[in-house]
Parts: structure tokens; C-alpha cells; sequence
């Protein structure tokens, strides 16, 4: 072996054993935040795992997760595929302009016909003489320019149009826009979606009123995007609405049987994922109650994650809303915790989900 085959091999020996003691002298890091997601921590080693051989799967995941300089290095590989091969990132991510977009397309018909018959089937079974609603929520692909490859949002709305029998469509394309999204997640921002809320509430009400909000700043909000892309853009700031209704109003999990507040402050603090402040996080299914409410009215809403920052700005209008989660519970089994009756009833979901067939 020549001197510089030696050289090379030292340098590369010295190298890895300085990340090597990097990874051992270092705090192992509980949280990334810019994934969103719990990291592994040192394995519990035991004679089955060893046996078994996933102790060396276990230690290959802690190492890729406390590897020293971890996002360092993600930031550095996608700045190169961006900037030197002009390419979307692994996960296809696209930015532009400082905002972080998550390409959909194509249209998956199949996935969408087969949402449409979902919904057919929980009208006919349970929404019988009820007046029932449905609106869709465009992503941010949506305002891309023609230079994008996009679905067809005009054959979407179409198809839903054809094929959902005797509901009243809420248009709402044309009350966004791309500032009303966060830059670095697919959601809306709950402080941007007044007029959508306005126009639900004169659709299905015939009214709308002048309802005054507070809006308080938390800090930073890094969406589920910013850790895909490992670059950095600017974080907008997480905010949300209150008022006396809402402070006044309640919430209750079906899952944990527990009632809490709209806005979960406490998750907020604590959880990875900042938007969990709204409702508490995913669930299959919760209800908000006003109980001072000059109403009987109450809303079942059929939604996704959007409809945790929506129907806090609709409860005004309502004694009760139950929002009801199909990624997370069977159709079959609602009569088991709703008594259908006069409701209203809205199916409010946004265009990722509906390209895909996730709901049970």
C-alpha cells in the first residue's frame, strides 16, 4: 500500500472516530423538532433481542438518529440537490418563494370515486331529510402558476358535483389564498380563514354575524414540510382566535372520555407537533359544546386536521359540533355515539385526502 493510500485511510479511520466520540461524549437528543418526531434512544439490550438479531437494527437506528450534526448534514445534502441538480427533494417538496409546497398529483380517480361512495353511504345510512353540505379545501398546490405539474382541481370539483346527490356544495377556492397557509405545513392558518368561516356559517345558517375576536401569538411555528426539505425558511408564527363563546365553550374526547378546553395550551407547550394546540390533536371523534348558545342548532362535521382551526370559528352558530375523523374510525359504528336528528351536516375535506382512500 502506498503513502497515500495510508494517508487517505488515516484521514478517513480519524475521521469516523471523531464522530464516533462526538456520539458518545454528547447528550443523546430526545425531540427533533424540525422532523417533528421522537428520536431513538439508547436500546434496552436483553438475551431475546440479542437472539433475534433486531439489537443490531435498534443500534443502527440510534445512531442514525444522535449521528452529531444530523440536520447539519440533511440541510447540506438538500441544498445541493436544489441548488446544484435544480431537483425536488426526497419527499416532494418543492420551494418557491420562501414557501414549502407539497406536489399533488395526479388525480387518483379511483381513490376519489371510492371518498365519494364513502360519503354516499353515510348520507343514505344516517343523514336521511337532514341538510347536508360539503365543501373541499384546495392545497397549496392549488395557486402554483401552469409551469407546476398539479392535478385537474376543476375535474375534482366536478366529479364530487356529479356524484354527491342531493348536497349543497360551499365553494371556498375562491376565498384563499396562498398567504392564508403556513409556509412550512399543508394547513391553513386558523387567523386567515374568517371568510370561510363567514361564508359556511350564511350558507348553512342564511346569516352570518359580526363576531369579534382576540388573536394571541404563541411563537415559531416549524410545519411537518421543514423537516422534509432539511433547508431553511423562514417559520411564520403560530396564532389562534378566542373570544368569550369560545372560553366559554367545552370540549369532550370520546376516546379518553374526557372533557378539555378548545385550545389545548398544555400540548401546545409540549407536544412535537405545534398545531395539536387546536382541539386537542387528532381524534376520531370530539364534540365542542356551547352551552350558552342562544340556539339549538348543532353540526356534525365530517373533516380532517382543517377542521381543528374551522370549527371553533363556526361554534357561535351552534349549541354543539361534533367532528367526526373517518381516517380514524369505521362509519359503521357511528350510531353508537350520535343520535342523528336535525342537524346540519358538513363534509369539509382538503384535496390530499381526497386523493387518497383513507376513509373508513
Amino acid at each position: 500500500m502506498n503513502k497515500k493510500n495510508i494517508l487517505i485511510s488515516a484521514g478517513f479511520v480519524t475521521i469516523l472516530l471523531a464522530f464516533l466520540t462526538m456520539n458518545i461524549l454528547k447528550e443523546d437528543e430526545k425531540i427533533s423538532y424540525s422532523e417533528r418526531r421522537r428520536l431513538m434512544q439508547f436500546p434496552n439490550i436483553n438475551v431475546d433481542k440479542v437472539i433475534s438479531g433486531t439489537v443490531m437494527n435498534d443500534f443502527e437506528k440510534y445512531a442514525l438518529d444522535q449521528f452529531p450534526y444530523r440536520d447539519l448534514f440533511r440541510k447540506a445534502k438538500s441544498l445541493f440537490n436544489f441548488n446544484v441538480y435544480h431537483k425536488l427533494d426526497d419527499n416532494g417538496a418543492l420551494i418557491k418563494d420562501n414557501v414549502i409546497y407539497k406536489l399533488e398529483y395526479p388525480l387518483n380517480n379511483k381513490a376519489l370515486q371510492e371518498n365519494i361512495k364513502k360519503i354516499n353511504e353515510i348520507k343514505n345510512k344516517y343523514l336521511e331529510n337532514l341538510n347536508v353540505y360539503y365543501s373541499i379545501i384546495p392545497d397549496k398546490s392549488y395557486f402554483l402558476d401552469e409551469n407546476y405539474l398539479k392535478l385537474d382541481y376543476t375535474k375534482m370539483q366536478n366529479i364530487m358535483h356529479e356524484n354527491l346527490k342531493d348536497m349543497k356544495y360551499i365553494n371556498i377556492f375562491e376565498n384563499l389564498d396562498i398567504e392564508d397557509y403556513y409556509k412550512t405545513d399543508i394547513h391553513w392558518k386558523q387567523e386567515k380563514i374568517l371568510d370561510v368561516a363567514d361564508k359556511i356559517k350564511l350558507e348553512m345558517l342564511g346569516k352570518k354575524e359580526n363576531i369579534k375576536y382576540n388573536i394571541i401569538e404563541l411563537g415559531d411555528f416549524f410545519g411537518s414540510y421543514y423537516g422534509q426539505v432539511g433547508i431553511n425558511v423562514s417559520p411564520d408564527k403560530q396564532k389562534y382566535l378566542t373570544n368569550e363563546i369560545i372560553d366559554k365553550s367545552r370540549t369532550y374526547n370520546f376516546e379518553n372520555q374526557k372533557e378539555g378546553k378548545v385550545y389545548d395550551l398544555e400540548k401546545w407547550k409540549n407536544a412535537v407537533d405545534k398545531y395539536d394546540l387546536y382541539l386537542s390533536g387528532p381524534t376520531p371523534l370530539i364534540e365542542i359544546i356551547n352551552d350558552n348558545a342562544k340556539t339549538e342548532n348543532e353540526l356534525l362535521l365530517f373533516r380532517d386536521s382543517f377542521g381543528s382551526t374551522l370549527a371553533p370559528l363556526l361554534i357561535d352558530g351552534y349549541k354543539k359540533i361534533t367532528l367526526i375523523d373517518l381516517r380514524y374510525i369505521n362509519s359503521s359504528i357511528l350510531e353508537n355515539y350520535i343520535e342523528f336528528k336535525n342537524q346540519d351536516v358538513l363534509f369539509i375535506y382538503s384535496v390530499p385526502i381526497l386523493n387518497q382512500n383513507i376513509l373508513k
